[in-house]
């Protein structure tokens, strides 16, 4: 070691700094998480027959079925458009928190590090 001892990062960022940098990440992405998963997100099929509504955390908090798209002799094409709600709900919720994130992180992958 040179003397004098550890001089810090290239640049002038120390190790303390840096940490207490990585503390404040931390904390904004738990404050965002924690707002994200008490946004709600909808998305319809069929044409706005069937609207679902799901939470961030992924939960299904609502379903929307016009009357007209219940035909008893088609029940399959229901389920369908109930199914691709749902999951459309689902890959908005995943791509707002994808972005919020990659807005907070700089577009750095993490790789759950926080």
């Amino acid at each position: 070691m040179a003397k004098g001892g550890f001089r810090g990062m290239p640049g002038g960022m120390n190790q303390a700094a840096m940490m207490k940098q990585a503390q404040k990440m931390q904390q904004e992405m738990l404050r965002m998480q924690q707002e994200l998963e008490t946004k709600n997100y909808t998305a319809a099929a069929g044409g706005g027959m069937v609207k679902a509504t799901v939470t961030g955390k992924h939960q299904v908090v609502g379903i929307e079925i016009n009357p007209e798209a219940v035909d008893p002799d088609d029940v399959e094409m229901l389920q369908d458009m109930i199914m691709a709600a749902v999951n459309e709900a689902m890959r908005t919720a995943d791509a707002d928190a994808a972005n919020t994130m990659s807005r907070l992180t700089g577009g750095m992958n993490l790789g759950g590090l926080f």
